[in-house]
């Protein structure tokens, strides 16, 4: 393996690193959410620093390996792609540190955990998950053609999203004390859709680096084979 082959290597070894932590702070988000379990996300807060050096790290190896090899090509488009998905994988873990806070805050309680099943939160958050996995695995394998069915994914994040625009609304009404509390879980919910957004844009960033094809603002990005 030549020298510039073991850099890029150990640097996608890095972003592997902090993607399988972004998975897994999502995933006791999610847990500490649903079963209101503050010292879950406690956990999830305590962690966040890590996910913040990861991605300082990863973009100054980035930029060096830059400077120094002058890569062209597929080799280049990689470096960019994983400057800029090191990034996208931070914002995700703020959202996720964002719920984490929500449930130590402790201020909404009283929502029921029949709401939280007429949300669809469990699946909403489980879509996400699938989401970013399956964009690890397209990225390990340096195959786009799972690209199309992530993206699809994001729809089902998205109809999830507005739909639950009625039903907090519903809620609200019914119990107006907890008009604060609907709209502070209004928040949440926008947060995890964001995370989607966001898995979007790893794909897109993906896809990008493998077929040399721009997605991003492109009326087409849902055509990409499925």
């Amino acid at each position: 393996m030549k020298h510039t082959e073991k850099e890029l290597a150990a640097i996608k070894e890095e972003v592997s690193q902090m993607w399988r932590l972004v998975l897994s702070q999502i995933e006791k988000a999610k847990q500490s959410l649903l079963n209101n379990d503050i010292e879950l996300a406690r956990e999830v807060v305590s962690r966040e620093k890590r996910i913040n050096s990861f991605e300082l790290k990863i973009d100054s190896d980035c930029e060096n390996y830059i400077a120094l090899f002058n890569p062209v090509a597929i080799d280049l488009r990689l470096a960019l792609s994983l400057i800029k998905i090191s990034s996208t994988l931070e914002r995700i873990a703020d959202f996720a540190e964002g719920i984490a806070r929500y449930v130590i805050e402790n201020s909404c309680e009283l929502i029921t955990q029949e709401l939280k099943d007429e949300l669809r939160l469990e699946t909403m958050f489980d879509t996400v998950i699938e989401m970013l996995s399956d964009s690890y695995v397209a990225l390990d394998s340096e195959n786009t053609k799972l690209s199309g069915k992530i993206l699809a994914k994001d729809e089902t994040v998205d109809e999830i999203y507005h739909r639950s625009t009625g039903v907090l609304t519903d809620y609200m009404r019914q119990n107006p004390a907890e008009i604060e509390c609907g709209l502070k879980t209004m928040l949440v919910i926008r947060k995890i859709e964001r995370m989607g957004d966001h898995c979007s844009n790893i794909v897109e960033d993906i896809v990008f680096y493998i077929d040399a094809k721009v997605l991003k603002h492109s009326k087409n990005s849902e055509s990409v084979e499925s």
